[in-house]
């Protein structure tokens, strides 16, 4: 028995060994960490690739947003602190960036029902930024949650939230990099008819067509979100249809939308998580809600035109999600991708767990054969309540891993911690595929 378990220990720590040699994290600079506006699920995005030069930006200790790049494989960052600064006691108020088909940088932040606040780099690839400007002088004077998202021809999307919790629409905007200028595309895709909002998740697949995923919530209360539906676009954001191709007309209502999933409010459904899709074009939507009493990570995905849902199963603890603010809850929302590798589709959940001692994690099960869920740790120590963001475009481009990390504290309802400034990390997994060994 003693050298079975000799040889058991052998067998972990080598395994353990394997999956550090893997990974490697490299130093960015220190960011503000009294609580989670740097690493909250909604941005988009804190770490961007666009040729060969990777972009990050955070708000450091004296609430100034900073940005940096570094040429890819470079453990050097170039860093540039701006004279812009943000709200960092409300962690709503995060940044979010992206770099245009000629380069520019993008960047809007410091936004919770306030004035769109948003500028360009002077520059291709430069860190400098210019003046504050307007996109397109509409419905910009109440902005929630601002993210950006790039097109294959190289333009931009930016969609926010216009109006408060609760009664909020979904405004569309898309950039024309050969004009250099913004258009209104949708003043109100998604309508909570003043009385809800729609909290949504947006992926761009490789044909350009763009996914949307929400959840309704009633009021300004958590507790109240309710069911995923879904519409997607073909031609940029212009129209848009369900996953049968059946057209909506707009704007879509709680009414007229597809609904993927059923959930009743009062599940612990959490909003605002991530979208990835397959080699084929399929979404695939990551939550969490309960099941059988204890809350799950989930996944909703489309197959042969239906949808279908998965269920973790890993986790082995409940909590009760509810109230307002930004709350502190003992896991994060998921973020997502898809890997083809050895002729099987993994999904892939990046997460953050008490029951794993608040470890950067990652969860991985093959589609085709519907395997038990495997679980790894890619951190050797906690990072607080930080929430996954990682590069999606180098993911998509070369199927290297970078994960934005930074271990802050976030206090229940938009409470700020008395604590110093944490180092701001990108944990990059060298080849994702040895780890499904």
């Amino acid at each position: 028995m003693k050298l079975k378990n000799t040889k058991v220990l052998f067998i972990l720590l080598l395994s353990v060994t394997s999956c550090t040699k893997q990974i490697t994290d490299t130093y960015v600079g220190e960011g503000w960490s009294a609580n989670s506006i740097n690493t909250v699920k909604f941005r988009k995005n804190a770490l961007t690739t666009s040729g060969n030069y990777q972009f990050v930006a955070y708000y450091d200790a004296d609430s100034h947003l900073v940005l940096g790049k570094r040429k890819l494989q470079s453990k050097k960052w170039e860093i540039l602190k701006s004279a812009y600064k943000g709200h960092t006691k409300d962690a709503h108020n995060s940044i979010s960036i992206a770099i245009d088909g000629n380069g520019f940088v993008h960047v809007s932040w410091n936004h919770h029902d306030t004035k769109l606040r948003y500028v360009k780099s002077v520059k291709p690839y430069g860190l400098e930024l210019g003046s504050e400007m307007q996109m397109t002088g509409l419905l910009e004077d109440k902005v929630t949650y601002p993210e950006f998202y790039n097109l294959p021809n190289g333009n931009l999307l930016f969609c926010y939230r216009s109006g408060q919790s609760g009664r909020g629409n979904l405004v569309l905007n898309s950039y024309d990099v050969n004009k250099d200028t913004w258009k209104q595309l949708q003043h109100n895709l998604i309508d909570g008819e003043n009385k809800r909002s729609a909290y949504w998740q947006t992926c761009i697949d490789t044909k350009g067509v763009i996914h949307i995923s929400w959840v309704w919530r009633e009021t300004w209360d958590v507790s109240t979100n309710h069911d995923i539906c879904y519409a997607r676009s073909k031609d940029g954001g212009v129209t848009w249809e369900k996953s049968t191709g059946e057209r909506y007309n707009l704007p879509i209502t709680l009414a007229s939308a597809e609904q993927a999933w059923k959930i009743p409010q009062n599940s612990n459904l959490i909003n605002q998580t991530a979208m990835s899709t397959d080699a084929h074009g399929n979404p695939f939507i990551a939550s969490y809600w309960n099941e059988n009493d204890i809350t799950q990570y989930q996944i909703v995905y489309l197959k042969d035109n239906a949808w279908q849902k998965i269920n973790t199963g890993f986790r082995t603890t409940t909590f009760t999600l509810g109230g307002g603010g930004t709350k502190k809850i003992p896991i994060s929302r998921p973020d997502i991708f898809i890997n083809d590798f050895n002729k099987q589709t993994y999904i892939n959940l990046l997460f953050r767990d008490e029951e794993r001692q608040n470890k950067v994690s990652l969860a991985y099960a093959s589609l085709n054969n519907r395997t038990e869920w495997n679980v790894k740790d890619l951190s050797e120590t906690s990072v607080g309540e930080w929430e996954p963001n990682y590069d999606i475009n180098l993911w998509n481009s070369k199927k290297e891993l970078d994960v934005f990390v930074q271990n802050v504290i976030q206090i229940d309802g938009e409470g700020v911690a008395e604590t110093k400034a944490s180092k701001v990390r990108v944990l990059k997994v060298k080849n994702l595929n040895k780890l499904y060994k």
